[in-house]
Order: structure tokens, then sequence, then C-alpha cells
């Protein structure tokens, strides 16, 4: 069995944290969050295999992920040449899926059950299976309807409160036979969602839904990014992307330094070869990426800082993520929702957005 994540995309909405950085490998504590994927599915012994669908920057995620030593499971990269959409991507890897297909997008954090999954596919003899989850508030997203047996019958997009009939969405995991891919055009931008899904439903394919009520989210933007990290920080989601301490705890790794008289409020994450220095305060939700640095008297709370950044001393983090290799001079100051690009610099008492008054 393979499993093909779709990553072909741009991530623009992760911007500026993914120009440099494309979505697949942006970090998540100490791994890239294509990892989190990918240990979901190890719970899958037939997967001999993961095929990644790229587009964007293929040549940076192949630096870091390689060829699946450190992922665990072998990894094949097809490029695309343009942009072919979902639908596009999954048939210009089709040549290289021999049978029952697992399809990730690249933005889903999700705890789904893959065994009951595939289980569920192949008792119903589906042609395609699609993972729904149920929102809060329905009325912000497209919906997938289901019939009183489990089969998709509609897809609505973004439909006005009195035409709401249900509070599921696509999840971005399916379960796909490769012998319905006839129907999508060869090196043609296409739409597994748009098009792919309504053709199964309009030949009456056997189209099943799976409902995951547990753990799910789309982190592709940076407020979801942030949550991700709470997320797994307060135990809400169990992720192979870390390694912690447990819910709700400090977490330092054993490399790091952390002078005595600084203050880790818990939860929290001191990455590898990070350094805090004397009366730093980190956390609560705080995550400090590898080689960090935190001087004296900085505060850096609700906030994601990336590799080799430096939080100058008596500086305040707030709700902030700030790429790789920064430099946030003493004293600045910044606020909820900043996100500040690899390499940006901010001078001495600088302040950016408005800080929060609750501790």
């Amino acid at each position: 069995m393979k499993a093909l994540l779709l990553a072909g995309g741009s991530g623009t909405r992760l911007r500026p944290l993914t120009l440099n950085t494309p979505k697949p490998v942006v970090p998540i504590f100490d791994r890239p969050f294509l990892y989190h994927q990918i240990e979901l599915l190890k719970q899958l012994p037939e997967v001999d295999e993961i095929i990644l669908s790229l587009n964007y920057h293929p040549d940076r995620i192949e630096a870091v992920v390689g060829r699946g030593d450190d992922a665990g499971l072998p990894i094949r990269y097809v490029v695309e040449p343009r942009p072919l959409g979902t639908g596009g991507a999954v048939k210009f890897a089709a040549p290289h899926l021999d049978g029952t297909t697992i399809v990730f997008n690249g933005d889903v954090l999700a705890e789904t059950d893959l065994a009951a999954l595939v289980e569920h596919h192949r008792t119903r003899r589906a042609r395609a299976t699609i993972v729904l989850a149920p929102v809060d508030d329905p009325a912000r997203y497209g919906l997938v309807e289901t019939d009183g047996n489990g089969n998709v019958t509609r897809f609505l997009e973004k439909p006005d409160p009195a035409d709401i009939t249900c509070n599921t969405i696509n999840a971005g995991i399916y379960v796909l036979e490769p012998d319905t891919f006839d129907r999508i055009p060869a090196e043609t931008k296409y739409s597994i969602e748009r098009r792919y899904f309504p053709s199964l439903v309009e030949r009456g394919d056997v189209f099943t839904a799976y409902v995951e009520r547990g753990y799910w989210l789309d982190i592709g933007t940076p407020a979801a990014y942030r949550q991700a990290h709470r997320d797994i920080l307060d135990g809400r989601c169990r992720s192979g992307c870390a390694t912690l301490a447990g819910p709700g705890k400090a977490t330092v790794a054993g490399s790091a330094t952390v002078a005595p008289t600084a203050r880790l409020r818990e939860p929290c994450f001191v990455g590898s070869g990070a350094t805090v220095h004397p009366e730093a305060e980190i956390g609560p939700h705080a995550v400090l990426g590898s080689g960090s640095v935190v001087r004296a008297a900085a505060t850096v709370r609700d906030s994601v800082v990336w590799p080799e950044s430096i939080i100058g001393a008596g500086a305040m983090l707030d709700g902030a993520i700030v790429g790789h290799r920064c430099r946030i001079g003493d004293h600045a100051r910044l606020g909820p929702d900043l996100v500040l690009g690899d390499d940006s610099t901010l001078t001495p008492h600088t302040r950016c957005g408005a800080l929060r008054t609750t501790p």
C-alpha cells in the first residue's frame, strides 16, 4: 500500500514563514510537520512507501527529509512540472500507485485511526472514502452531506444558514482506488474536492464517509500553527513530532541550557541546544527551537521561536511567531499575532502590536 501526501502548495496563508521553509517542513517543536503524518502512517504495516507530491521548493523538502531514513519509511518524490491542483497531483502520481492508496492533504494535523479507516473502506467495498470532521460553526466551511448509510451525497460550498443540513467538513484524508483516476485528465489542473469527488457521486460509485470525532486541525494559518503547539503541549493532541515530558509539563531537551534562576512556566518546550539566560521567563505555551537564545530577563509566552533566533535582554514575546535566525533587540515588545520571517531584525525597544494584560 502506498501513501500519497499532497504537499505541492506554496503555503500562502503562512507567509512569511513559508517563503524559505515549505509548509511540509515547518517545524512542530523540533521536527518537520510532515513527520506527524508519517508517524500516523506507521500505524499501517501495509504502507511500504510514502510518495510526496511536490511543486514548491521540492529541493528544500528533500534536503530536510531525505529518502526517509529518519522518517522510518521509504520516501519517493514526485515533482509536478507546474501546479496541477489536488486532483491533478493525484493523477501525476498515479503511475507509482499500485492499489488502495491513502491520501493526505499537506496541512492536516489529526489523530485518525488509519487502520479503522482502511477497514471501513474495505468492508464497504468503496471506490473512495473521505474522512469528515464535525465543526462547531458549519456556516464558515464547505460541508459534506451523507445519507443514513454513510454514503456521500452532496458537497455544499459555504452554504447560507438556512441551507445547512450537517456539520461535517472535508478533513483532508482519503482512501482511494486508483482505477477511479481514469476520469482525471492528465497534465491538467484539476480539483479532487470540486471535480473528482462530485464525479463519484454523479456516477453512483460507492463513496463513503468516515467521521473522525477525535483531534483535527488545519495548521495552514499562523493562528492555527500556534494552536497546534498549544494543543500538543496541553495533551489535546498526541503527536510524533516531539518527545515531551508529558501533558502540561515543561520539556527541556538534554542539550539545552537553562539558567537556575530562569523560570519555566508549564507547559513549555526548550529545544536542543537552546539557551535560556538568568531571570528569563519561558511559558506558558512557549516553544523555543534548537539553538535559540533567550537573554536575561526576557519573557517568551504563547509564542513559537524557530531555530537559531535570539531574543534580547528584557524583551517580551506574547503570542508571536519568530522565524529562523531572527534578532530581537533588548526590551523589544512583540504583541499577539505578530509573525516575523527568517533573518528579521528588530532594534532595541521596538514595539509591534499591543501586549495582552493577562499573565
